[in-house]
């Protein structure tokens, strides 16, 4: 039998553990997330089975969860790093795109990242995810260190909440009202 290497697996954990986190804040009516698939177009489907066998990606996707939390319309993307390097390369435009038009619409938008050699969890907020994406198109550099990471949004285990994110983000949405403030 052939074994089929997929770089569209990696962070298939760090995505169970989301999900089930995701399950668990539905149960309590503290958020509706959907992980939303990416599109693919069908070339070969087994007959007895109707399992897929070939296809390529339709088009491209925009982030892999969107949803609600108590009313606030929330999406954002997964990511693992092996290093305390992330190239900003593993967000591409078009997500960067689609995030920035849904923070213009009143949502909330972020990456979950995980650093699986530390064994920890980070909440990125998109207004600072946006000053790393324009320093590496201004040619400045290409990715951002753990280290520049605000570390007040590490994500944290609670009960059965295995990526317990919605403390993280309270805490942007806290920031983004204290910003405010400053500027009356």
């Amino acid at each position: 039998m052939a074994t089929w290497n997929s770089r569209g697996l990696r962070g298939s954990a760090l995505e169970e553990m989301i999900n089930y986190t995701n399950d668990l804040y539905k149960e309590k009516h503290l958020a509706l997330i959907q992980k939303i698939p990416t599109p693919i177009k069908p070339i070969q489907i087994e007959k007895e089975t109707r399992h897929i066998t070939l296809a390529y990606f339709d088009q491209k996707s925009t982030v892999d969860y969107i949803g609600t939390v108590q009313g606030i319309p929330v999406c954002f993307d997964a990511k693992e790093c092996a290093k305390d390097t992330f190239p900003i390369a593993n967000v591409h435009k078009h997500q960067m795109d689609f995030m920035e038009e849904f923070e213009r619409q009143g949502g909330v938008a972020f990456l979950l990242l995980s650093y699986t050699k530390r064994d920890e969890m980070y909440y990125l907020p998109f207004i600072q995810m946006k000053e790393f994406y324009k320093r590496a198109k201004e040619g400045i550099r290409k990715s951002f260190t753990y280290e520049e990471l605000d570390k007040s949004y590490r994500i944290y285990s609670e009960g059965a909440a295995c990526v317990h994110y919605l403390p993280a983000i309270q805490r942007d949405l806290d920031s983004r009202d204290e910003k405010i403030y400053e500027k009356k």
